[in-house]
C-alpha cells in the first residue's frame, strides 16, 4: 500500500521514504502529533489488549477514541493553507533545499534573486515556487536537498510551472515518452521532448519554448510563404511550403534566423529527393509497431492523419502542424476503433456425388 501511495521506494529490499510520503510524515507530525507518538501506540494496544480480555468494553474504547480524534480534525478543518504550508516549510526545510556555507537551508529564490522559494499547493500536489510571483514564475518538484526530482520519484503530473497567463505546465510520462501538457484535458497542449532530453535538467523558461513551437522564422523572400521550425520524430527541422530540411541541432529550432533558414533549405533543394509533396502536409514518422509511415494530408475535406488504409479526419479546430506522433496515433487508434471488420467470405464446398 506505501508502494502504491508513492510514499516509498523500494530498493535492495529496502524502503526509502519518498517526498510524497515525507510531506505527509511531517504534516502529521505538526497537526496530529498525538496519533504518531510511539507511547500513544502502545497505550492503545494495551487498551486492545483489555477489550479481548473482557475487561474493557469495546464501545467505551471506541468512543474514547473517536471523541478525541473528532475534536482533532475539526480543529485541522479550521486551518488555511498558508498556515500548514508555512509549518511544512519550517519542517521540511533541511530536505527540500540545498544548504548555504554554514550549513543553513538556503531558501533564495536562483532566478530573481530577491525573494524565498516556499512550498505551493496545486490541484495536482505540492511544488516549490517563489514568493514573488507573479513577478518571479520560478518552479520546481518538491524533492530532497533542491533535486529537480528525488531518486525513483514518478514525475507524472508534477508541477514544473505555469505560463504567462497562470496555466499549469505538467510533466507526464505516455505510451512514447516523456512530454509536456499545458492545460486541462479538452483543451490541452502537449509537446514531446526532444530525444536525448529529460525532466532533470529542463527549465521553466525552455518548456515555455517547446510549447510554443513550430516557431515562425519568418516569410521566404521568394513566395511570401511562412517559414517554421519545430521537431520531429527524425529530430530538429525548418519547414516551408511543405519541404522539410534537417537542422543539425535542437537549439537551431529556437535560435535560427531567417537568412539560415533559407540557406538551409535551399541546400536541402540542391540535393533533391526528401520529404515533398503537393498533398504532404506532415511527415509524423514511422509507426512504432509496424514501421509503417504516418503523414498528415491535405484531402478533399481537409486535413487527416494517414496511416495505411486509415484516414482520420483531423477536427476543424486542431491546427494540423501542431499535431505531432503520439496525437495522430490517438486518431489511428479511434478510427481503427470505429472500422468494422471484413468477414472473409466461406468457400463453397463442392457435394459429393453418392
Amino acid at each position: 500500500v506505501l508502494q502504491e501511495r508513492d510514499y516509498v521506494t523500494l530498493e535492495k529490499k529496502r524502503f526509502y521514504p519518498a517526498s510524497k510520503g515525507r510531506l505527509v510524515i511531517a504534516f502529521l507530525e505538526n497537526f496530529f502529533t498525538r496519533y504518531v507518538q510511539y507511547d500513544y501506540t502502545a497505550e492503545l494496544e494495551e487498551k486492545l489488549d483489555l477489550v479481548s480480555a473482557g475487561e474493557l468494553p469495546w464501545k467505551d474504547l471506541l468512543g474514547e477514541f473517536w471523541e478525541q480524534f473528532s475534536a482533532q480534525i475539526d480543529s485541522a478543518k479550521e486551518l488555511r493553507i498558508t498556515d500548514v504550508l508555512n509549518k511544512l516549510n519550517t519542517a521540511l526545510a533541511p530536505m527540500i533545499f540545498p544548504k548555504d556555507e554554514e550549513g543553513n537551508p538556503d531558501m533564495l529564490c536562483p532566478h530573481c534573486t530577491k525573494a524565498q522559494l516556499s512550498l505551493k499547493i496545486s490541484r495536482y500536489g505540492v511544488f516549490v515556487g517563489c514568493e514573488n510571483y507573479p513577478e518571479c514564475k520560478y518552479t520546481r518538484t518538491f524533492s530532497q536537498e533542491g533535486q529537480a526530482g528525488a531518486e525513483g520519484e514518478d514525475p507524472q503530473n508534477a508541477v514544473l510551472g505555469v505560463d504567462e497567463n497562470g496555466v499549469e505546465i505538467l510533466k507526464k510520462t505516455g505510451r512514447y515518452g516523456p512530454y509536456l501538457q499545458l492545460g486541462e484535458q479538452k483543451d490541452a497542449k502537449r509537446a514531446g521532448l526532444p530525444k536525448g532530453w529529460g525532466f532533470a535538467t529542463l527549465t521553466h523558461e525552455m518548456a515555455l519554448k517547446l510549447l510554443a513551437l513550430p516557431r515562425e522564422i519568418g516569410l521566404h523572400p521568394e513566395d511570401q510563404k511562412i517559414i517554421k521550425s519545430a521537431f520531429g520524430p527524425y529530430g530538429p527541422y525548418v519547414l516551408h511550403n511543405g519541404v522539410y530540411a534537417s537542422l543539425s541541432s535542437p537549439e537551431d529550432v529556437f535560435e535560427i534566423g531567417l537568412n539560415r533558414a533559407v540557406d538551409v533549405l535551399a541546400q536541402k533543394a540542391l540535393k533533391g529527393g526528401g520529404r515533398t509533396s503537393n498533398t504532404a502536409l506532415k511527415e509524423l514518422g514511422d509507426h512504432p509497431k509496424t514501421g509503417k509511415p504516418i503523414r498528415i494530408l491535405s484531402g478533399r475535406y481537409g486535413p487527416y492523419v494517414k496511416y495505411e488504409k486509415i484516414n482520420a479526419t483531423i477536427p476543424k479546430n486542431i491546427d494540423p502542424q501542431s499535431i505531432d506522433l503520439q496525437t495522430a496515433l490517438a486518431y489511428v487508434e479511434a478510427k481503427a476503433s470505429k472500422t468494422p471488420k471484413k468477414t472473409p467470405a466461406k468457400k463453397a464446398t463442392a457435394k459429393k456425388t453418392p
